[in-house]
């Protein structure tokens, strides 16, 4: 009996992309080395598939096709792993149309931003020469499904190499971002690691802000889900370690007061954060599809369950310190309503509070919602 592979559309998509684009550009750079005689540790420019920042404008459709070439065959499976894995978890999760534009955007978008970034890096170097530079790979995509996998399953445990190494993916995002900034340092791969930050940035700043997710909780009005994600446990300080995210916050709620004066940004309401934190709840209520397919039903169950415990945790946890800040704010005889409002917005996940709370033992800092 044959083996079928189930891969939804557009991840199907995303994988021929990677494969052809990347075996186009390998035949063309050996061609281009047979005819110039070169060496082949000496990856020549193929400029209507890779990015070159000179030379957008004359191949305009590189800031798309340069994400998926990659140069070698040890990044080919890297990124084709990312994305058989990742694209199938996502697209499950969201829909073949959200995870399409969400690809397009995470594609494009750190691409456009990196040629600026180069030409004025020469014009300030006064090197031309600065500005004819390959960029290519899926560097950008491999940051933003960490981010992607954060929004969802942030407490998920990953273990690695028979349980020596255990990690819960809300810690992904800030390692990957930390291993490429020191290869770009210490192995001079600046490429790969401009590329990780714009990435990270962009599926951040879309997932935040634009990306439309299933209303969980019933309260959207208009049946086209709820817009952005407004959870306190998604800003943007959340990416990165308890011990570093106050200067973190501080930083990013500066740009987001800037980006909100120029309306460039419109503020998360009230109502917005609290649907957001609801959102949460009701993601770790409901459960999503397995990050590993291959575990065994009981145990995907322990760990969906204690998942969504932990899940539950942190939201709860956001919410009582925004109704105790309130309560703080407002006279005593109005304390005690608002000591009261608190069961009744979480009265959904009361069962698991005590057990919620009694695991966030080591979480001190909860960052403002920008």
């Amino acid at each position: 009996m044959a083996l079928r592979v189930n891969i939804p559309p557009a991840t199907r998509v995303c994988l021929i992309s990677l494969l052809t684009l990347s075996l186009l550009y390998n035949i063309a750079r050996w061609r281009q080395i047979d005819t110039t005689g070169g060496t082949p540790s000496v990856a020549p420019i193929i400029p209507y598939l890779t990015l070159v920042p000179s030379l957008v404008l004359f191949y305009p459709w590189t800031l798309l096709t340069a994400t998926f070439v990659e140069q070698n065959i040890f990044t080919v499976l890297l990124n084709g792993a990312t994305l058989f894995y990742g694209g199938k978890y996502l697209e499950r999760a969201w829909s073949s149309r959200e995870f399409a534009k969400f690809i397009l955007t995470i594609a494009v978008v750190p691409n456009v931003v990196i040629v600026p970034f180069y030409l004025i890096w020469a014009a300030i170097r006064g090197n031309p020469s600065s500005s004819v530079i390959q960029i290519c790979g899926g560097i950008s995509i491999q940051a933003s499904f960490l981010v992607a996998f954060k929004q969802l399953v942030p407490e998920h445990t990953v273990t690695l190499f028979t349980g020596l190494v255990k990690m819960r993916v809300k810690h992904f995002p800030a390692l990957f971002l930390f291993l490429n900034t020191l290869s770009g340092v210490l192995f001079g791969t600046h490429v790969a690691s401009i590329l990780s930050w714009f990435g990270l940035l962009t599926s951040w700043s879309y997932l935040r802000f634009l990306k439309r997710q299933p209303d969980l909780t019933g309260t959207s009005t208009d049946g086209l889900g709820i817009k952005g994600d407004a959870s306190e446990t998604f800003a943007f300080a959340c990416l990165f370690p308890d011990v570093i995210q106050p200067p973190i916050a501080f930083v990013s709620d500066q740009i987001y007061i800037l980006l909100v004066t120029l309306k460039i940004c419109t503020p998360f309401s009230e109502e917005d954060i609290a649907s957001g934190n609801e959102q949460v709840l009701a993601r770790g209520e409901a459960g999503l599809p397995s990050l590993l397919s291959n575990q065994r039903g009981g145990a995907r169950g322990i760990a969906k369950r204690e998942e969504a415990e932990r899940r539950r945790a942190l939201a709860l946890k956001a919410l009582d310190q925004r109704l105790q800040a309130a309560a703080a704010g407002r006279a005593p005889p109005n304390q005690s309503a608002s000591n009261q409002a608190g069961p009744s917005q979480t009265q959904t996940a009361t069962p698991t509070v005590s057990t919620g709370q009694a695991m966030l033992g080591e979480t001190s800092y909860t960052p403002d919602h920008s």
